[in-house]
């Protein structure tokens, strides 16, 4: 899954985290890649906390979706 901002021409840098599901805490695998101009920067740390607090997997995600 794409994280914060990629420029053209940017070196990726891939990472993991550990997710877990805001509604049913089911562990989900986390690859990620940002750009290397983004990645371990303030805002970086920012909006990794801000994805990490509102994570739904896909299942939750849906269900969201259809009772919205």
């Amino acid at each position: 899954m794409r994280f914060g901002e990629i420029q053209e021409n940017e070196k990726v840098v891939k990472f993991n985290l550990e997710l877990k599901c805001n509604s049913c805490e089911k562990k989900v695998p986390g690859g990620m890649k940002t750009g290397e101009k983004f990645f371990e920067t303030e805002q970086f740390f920012r909006e990794l906390e801000e994805f990490k607090e509102t994570y739904l997997c896909g299942i939750c995600r849906d269900k969201k979706r259809v009772d919205s």
